[in-house]
């Protein structure tokens, strides 16, 4: 069960809505509970932005990678290569960056 604080937007899981707001301090009277249809939509969404966020992590290890072997500069083949894996992992963040900020507008969070 899906609980949302009318005031911050704080999503809260369980039976009953907390005494106050963890975030906002409002009354737990300024909780409305989810639907179905919402509280699916949190979870589907919840699951899909820890999905963004670990592609984020792994474009964050690519990058380190890549310059590394920027740094060792063994033949130019190899730095092709790493220099397209550095921008690709650039580019990789920040497109996983954009779709987790256009989920919060779309109120696609939890």
């Amino acid at each position: 069960m899906f609980w949302q604080c009318s005031v911050c937007g704080y999503i809260h899981d369980g039976d009953a809505p907390p005494e106050r707001c963890p975030k906002c301090g409002a009354p737990k009277e300024k909780f409305v509970q989810l639907g179905e249809d919402a509280a699916k939509l949190v979870e589907r969404s919840r699951f899909t932005n820890q999905l963004l966020t670990a592609l984020m992590g792994i474009g964050d290890e690519l990058a380190a990678i890549a310059e590394d072997g920027l740094e060792d500069n063994l033949d130019p083949g190899c730095v092709g290569i790493f220099k397209y894996t550095q921008r690709v992992a650039g580019e990789l963040s920040q497109m996983a960056k954009a779709e987790i900020k256009t989920h919060i507008e779309k109120g696609k969070w939890g």
